[in-house]
């Protein structure tokens, strides 16, 4: 559909082509230095003394929590997480041999309450991940708390989030409260290198487990050899994939974050219009920003009472494609997908009023830099006339 405004777009230009580019022209499209160059601006980035550019998020969250070798062959491990994030987050729990408990939201920021992470904790849980929804920082300082208090991990899932701050004004990657940090460059995302994801850490002995995990858990670093009978050799240390970003990837990862500030900068400019415009209909409810924190906004969220409106969901969402503009659900709650409602229904069974009263009125509605003034104002014309209500 011709001028269709989809809920996200990457923006590549010709700084970025030209990234791209030059990795062709070299001499290595992989494993080269444009990872290491990747990694090094992330790091600046965020503070944090440790980066691995990873194939993507997925996979990030993955490797991230072998790292903490907390494998069960019994399935004894308990980790907690939100029902309210995309199905990567729980998974990498089942993939790692740990048993997903969820914990339901905050009402009003989305993401997962530190009061019911609290009642969710037992003697077999070690982990904890919370996802800075939409990009709002989760509340760190009462995790980390949690978490000391009963000797947890915390692995953040920041995929939402590059170029968010916490309340206290560190970036969202310092890694200053977790042990470990994912970030997501899915074009939808802020910035973009196609696909792919990085983990910050500050903690040395994590760092050198998740390089050889990003390699099929392969070294080739004499200090971490057993033998070294010459300079071919090299040792499978870990059980893993192949978990590596390309330099094609990593040159334009790069280059966008060299226009992370303006990407942010117009993100911000699109949500203040959006909020002005709906903050008063009462048919719906606009994001909801803790105060202190400076929230670079991956997604805009409003909830909508599709009751009062006397429509469904998939009306809304038809009558506003038809109008050229894209929406989307984030997310179906975890815990309600079939596998998980076969395979773990024990903790299924418990209600989560708060992720289930948002999902059945949640719409994520366009919020890209491109945007031009005027789809910004034909976005927010349309929604209002959809959401009034019939006559």
């Amino acid at each position: 559909m011709y001028n269709f405004i989809p809920y996200g777009k990457q923006w590549i230009d010709d700084t970025d082509k030209r990234a791209v580019l030059s990795v062709l022209e070299s001499d290595y499209l992989t494993q080269g230095p444009a990872i290491e160059q990747f990694e090094n601006a992330i790091k600046e980035l965020t503070s944090a003394k440790y980066c691995v550019a990873v194939s993507n998020a997925t996979q990030g969250l993955h490797i991230a929590v072998a790292a903490l070798e907390l494998f069960k062959s019994d399935y004894t491990i308990e980790s907690i997480t939100t029902p309210m994030t995309f199905v990567a987050t729980a998974n990498c729990l089942i993939t790692n041999g740990l048993v997903p408990v969820f914990a339901d939201i905050d009402s009003r920021t989305y993401n997962i309450s530190p009061n019911e992470i609290e009642k969710k904790i037992t003697a077999k849980t070690k982990l904890i991940i919370p996802v800075d929804f939409a990009g709002q920082a989760v509340d760190i300082d009462s995790i980390k708390h949690i978490a000391d208090n009963h000797s947890l991990y915390i692995i953040e899932d920041a995929a939402h989030a590059i170029g968010s701050f916490y309340a206290d004004g560190k970036p969202i990657g310092c890694c200053h409260k977790s042990d470990m940090t994912v970030f997501s460059f899915h074009p939808v995302k802020t910035i973009t290198s196609g696909e792919g994801g990085a983990i910050t850490t500050n903690n040395e002995i994590l760092y050198k487990r998740l390089l050889k995990l990003r390699t099929i858990g392969i070294t080739k670093d004499e200090k971490e050899l057993n033998k070294n009978p010459g300079p071919w050799y090299y040792e499978m240390q870990f059980l893993s994939g192949n978990n590596r970003m390309t330099d094609i990837q990593a040159a334009l990862g790069r280059s966008q974050l060299t226009k992370l500030d303006s990407f942010k900068k117009r993100r911000r400019e699109i949500v203040n219009k959006y909020n002005d415009t709906f903050r008063d209909n009462p048919n719906l409810i606009i994001p909801y920003e803790e105060n202190g924190l400076d929230t670079c906004f991956h997604l805009y969220v409003l909830q909508i009472d599709f009751e009062k409106i006397g429509k469904t969901r998939k009306q809304v969402m038809e009558e506003l494609k038809q109008k050229g503009i894209g929406t989307q659900v984030h997310y179906i709650p975890v815990n309600s997908q079939p596998y998980y409602e076969n395979k773990y229904g024990k903790y299924n069974a418990i209600n989560f009023p708060n992720t289930e009263s948002y999902y059945n009125k949640c719409l994520s509605i366009p919020l890209f830099p491109m945007m031009s003034d005027e789809n910004i104002e034909n976005v927010c014309k349309n929604i209002i006339s959809v959401t009034e209500g019939l006559k």
